[in-house]
């Protein structure tokens, strides 16, 4: 605008100038129009013109170059991803860090493959371009090929003929003239090997630097942001708005199946943009088939880049390097996306060739793959990502997957507790390894481990009776029982299938299906087992409980009598299985009408489990309730308390939308 009014205003002092030549030339005593005021009034028009040519001329953009900026230059920076959703609070990090420090500020954004670690440091540059006089990008995940970029990122600078041992301090050199500059080196391997190619000394001051890597160790380099994957939230507005059509609810359930992870959320939205495949139909081929549908789908920007070959690198460098880590890595991709125990292993050495015996081996193997990204590394715990397992599945031939199955099947065969009733740590260890058996037995078990499969199945069935979680152990026990029946000589192993299964129908309330299968139980552990075996006391308890709910407490009353005598012969009077016998026991009597005979009997039940569990136990929950039933028969004034106790036993450890505490509430209520 000034600019234009200068111009304007020195136009006019031109005409005012000529005017009073032409005037005292041609002695006329009257001009034409407006004129005729600059003949009668030259002054006043004179000290109008000048300040407004003076003020136009001041405000002029001086010329000179050090009042105006060269337009920002770039470098290789690749095109700005307009799809980029979220990480608003890291880019403000990364701003305040970078600009906290007059000298060269270095950041590294360190996470694992797909997570976003470029488009990060590419958004950055972009939303902070006019602050730069300078943006290169470097790709460094081969150090041998950073020197040649430097070379034609000196070209681009104006430099020629310099020597590829010299060109980078040169070009650092040069960048003085362009600060504040940034340089992005991408997907850099260890900070030994990207050294050389770092700025340093005070011709490199007033620049940014941004390191994007995978793998640990940069600490001590630099100050580093830990990149995860995206918020739920963020994962949803990303398909929501990539993908027409898509849902909330859908795009939540898709997120939940790619782990939140920005890359294989852009492949889906991309898959589902070629193919016009409708969300709910990618969604069921996600759930069925992820293994296949991590290698479909391309990104616009980065086509040869999915999911399935994204860590393939880093895996074929630790095959050189770190063979055993290798096998970890396969070993754990079998398992849940849950964080896996590493005693898992140790307590197994030979599932890794003994590497897990020796505590300096063992931590390179684990530190490897939590130095290439591989891993999320806890106390005492490995934790993989979802994508990163069903990569590594898709990459093992047949042979590797069952070798990996049958060495994991005899490794969690021997770590879970197999006495589920009687070990008060077993529920802990089990909430841990649970996912990872469901993980690893889902399928048909290779005929080297039918055997370990069956056992696992059956024991998960047991943990989950005790969670009162029949409608999950029911499809295991049945695929115990199962296996058990294609192999030979496993009468005593179908008689525990059985007599599970019996008692899983029995909480589901099918008593008729319950009785037959507790009754061949007893028969097949009769026929293969001693007479005194705790085996037969479980049939014999089981199926005096199945006789007294189908109305016949006087067939039951002999069984119950018997286990008791038999677990008390074999455990001793204050064993947890004592326990048990003396609860079906009580439970036969209370069916007879006699709840004097019950009680004491529940009591005694009462003081062995108390001294065996945890306060807050659910066998302890669910004998003060049945306490509180018989003490409420009996006109006894304390059965409330017993029912209080109880029903806050099963709301803490079941919840209280949970049947059964509703159960528990609803008997205390009544008692009051």
């Amino acid at each position: 605008m000034w600019r234009t009014l200068s111009s304007a205003v020195a136009g006019l002092l031109v005409l005012f100038v000529g005017s009073l030549a032409f005037n005292a030339a041609s002695g006329q005593s009257r001009w034409p129009g407006p004129l005729d005021f600059v003949r009668v009034h030259p002054w006043v028009v004179l000290l109008v013109l000048i300040p407004l040519a003076l003020i136009g001329f001041w405000q002029v953009p001086r010329r000179d170059g050090a009042q105006e900026p060269l337009a920002p230059a770039t470098y290789r920076l690749p095109p700005r991803n307009t799809n980029f959703t979220g990480r608003d609070a890291t880019l403000r990090e990364m701003r305040q860090r970078l600009t906290s420090v007059n000298d060269v500020a270095m950041l590294v954004e360190h996470g694992m493959g797909g997570v976003g670690k470029t488009q990060l440091a590419v958004e950055y540059a972009y939303r902070h371009l006019s602050k730069y006089r300078f943006v290169a990008f470097v790709d460094a995940e081969n150090p041998d090929l950073v020197a040649s970029q430097f070379v034609s990122l000196a070209g681009e600078l104006g430099m020629t003929e310099v020597s590829s041992g010299q060109v980078i301090p040169r070009v650092y050199g040069k960048l003085v003239d362009r600060r504040p500059w940034l340089m992005i080196f991408d997907n850099a391997e260890k900070p030994g090997t990207l050294t050389h190619a770092l700025p340093s000394g005070a011709p490199a001051s007033n620049g940014h630097v941004i390191v994007t890597t995978r793998v640990s160790g940069w600490s001590g380099r630099a100050g580093t942001i830990d990149l995860d994957v995206f918020t739920r939230r963020e994962s949803v507005e990303l398909l929501v708005r990539r993908v027409r059509g898509m849902a909330e609810v859908v795009a939540d359930l898709t997120a939940e199946q790619l782990g939140d992870l920005p890359l294989a959320l852009e492949q889906a939205a991309g898959y589902m943009g070629y193919n016009n495949t409708t969300p709910e139909e990618y969604l069921t081929l996600l759930t069925s088939r992820l293994e296949d549908m991590i290698a479909q789908g391309e990104l616009t920007d980065r086509p040869t880049v999915v999911v399935a070959t994204l860590w393939r690198l880093g895996v074929r460098r630790l095959e050189t390097d770190q063979p055993q880590a290798v096998r970890l890595l396969e070993l754990c991709a079998l398992l849940a996306p849950e964080p896996i125990p590493l005693d898992l292993f140790t307590g197994s050495p030979e599932t890794l060739n003994g590497v897990a015996t020796d505590p300096l081996a063992w931590d390179t193997t684990v530190g490897a793959l939590a130095g290439m990204g591989l891993v999320r590394r806890g106390t005492g715990s490995l934790l993989l990502h979802r994508l990163v397992q069903a990569a590594t599945r898709a990459s093992m031939s047949p042979q590797a997957h069952t070798d990996a199955r049958v060495h994991l099947s005899r490794a969690l065969l021997a770590a879970v507790p197999h006495d589920i009733h009687g070990d008060p740590d077993a529920k802990p260890r089990w909430q841990k390894l649970l996912p990872h058996v469901i993980a690893v037995t889902k399928d048909d078990p290779p005929a080297e481990c039918a055997v370990e499969t069956a056992v696992l199945l059956r024991l998960a069935s047991t943990y989950l009776i005790q969670l009162g979680d029949c409608p999950l152990a029911l499809p295991l026990c049945e695929r115990a029982l199962a296996i058990d029946e294609s192999l030979d000589d496993r009468d005593a192993e179908i008689g525990f299938d059985l007599i599970t299964l019996s008692q899983i129908h029995r909480d589901l309330g099918a008593t008729e299906r319950a009785r037959p299968l507790a009754e061949r139980a007893l028969r097949l552990h009769e026929s293969s087992l001693p007479a005194d075996s705790p085996a037969i006391a479980t049939d014999l308890a089981t199926l005096a409980r199945l006789h007294s709910l189908l109305g016949d407490p006087e067939a039951a009353r002999p069984l119950a009598e018997r286990a008791l005598q038999i677990d008390e012969a074999a455990y001793g009077p204050d064993d947890p299985y004592v326990s048990f016998d003396l609860i079906a026991l009580a439970n036969v009597h209370v069916d007879l009408g006699d709840h004097a005979t019950a009680e004491p009997l529940i009591s005694r039940s009462l003081r062995i489990r108390e001294a065996n569990y945890a306060p807050d136990h659910l066998y302890i929950g669910y004998v003060l309730l049945f306490k509180a039933k018989v003490l409420h028969a009996l006109n006894d004034p304390n059965a409330g308390d017993f029912a209080g106790r109880g029903a806050q036993i099963l709301q803490t450890r079941l919840g209280r939308a949970h049947p059964k505490t509703e159960d528990a509430f609803a008997l205390v209520d009544r008692l009051r």
